[in-house]
């Protein structure tokens, strides 16, 4: 499983991609408001992030149409050419997917909570399919089985050979609160999980690391002192 970092923190992305485990970043407007970002200064900071990361950057549009999909992700997609372009699943967006698709523009399809969703998305091109763990167990559903469910179902299928696609679809588990919905998401073959930068950070965590790591460290100056 891959790691992506959920942020559009500059700071976070530059200190994960500083580990050599990060093979990419996926932002949204919401990440970018919490940073304080300004509308000017957008593209600019989109340009700093793909810099950054060894891998792609999914800048999401806000159009609610087709057309003012299209135009804006082929704008964002002149900023680097790590770019992904990320589109919430629907109508308007399925068409967005295959046209950016056929025009060799990679497409995030994000806001996935079902299989016909996800299927649906993978017809139409879709590089990646995000769908959300966090915001199913927010209504008391089972988010780590709903993700289980897309990952078997699009792994039934060979879609490079279905001729729909640039590659086959990758199922990013986004949405990700915990270590645990980590390591659920490895478990069930997820091929990437998007990553808030606090949640990276905890998964290098362990008491018993922490134990061992102390133990090793006093056994030495023992060593030392001897």
């Amino acid at each position: 499983m891959k790691f992506f970092i959920d942020t559009a923190d500059l700071a976070e992305i530059e200190e994960a991609a500083s580990w050599g485990v990060l093979a990419g970043v996926t932002t949204n407007p919401s990440l970018y408001a919490r940073i304080g970002g300004k509308l000017a200064d957008f593209p600019e900071h989109i340009k700093r992030i793909c810099a950054l990361v060894n891998g792609s950057v999914s800048a999401e549009v806000v159009g609610q149409t087709a057309d003012e999909m299209v135009r804006e992700a082929q704008e964002l997609a002149s900023i680097a050419a790590n770019i992904v372009i990320k589109i919430p699943v629907g109508i308007e967006g399925l068409a967005a997917t295959s046209a950016l698709t056929k025009a060799g523009i990679p497409v995030n399809m994000t806001l996935v909570f079902s299989v016909p969703q996800a299927i649906l998305a993978a017809r139409a091109g879709a590089r990646y399919i995000s769908p959300f763990i966090g915001r199913f167990d927010d209504i008391g559903e089972d988010g780590i089985s709903q993700v289980a469910d897309i990952v078997n179902a699009i792994g039934n299928y060979d879609w490079r050979g279905a001729g729909i696609g640039m590659e086959e679809p990758e199922i990013i588990a986004a949405s990700i609160r915990s270590v645990n919905h980590v390591a659920q998401a490895a478990l069930i073959g997820a091929d990437i999980a998007t990553v808030p930068f606090a949640v990276l950070r905890s998964c290098l965590s362990h008491p018993l690391t922490d134990r061992g790591l102390e133990a090793f460290i006093k056994d030495w100056e023992k060593v030392l002192q001897a």
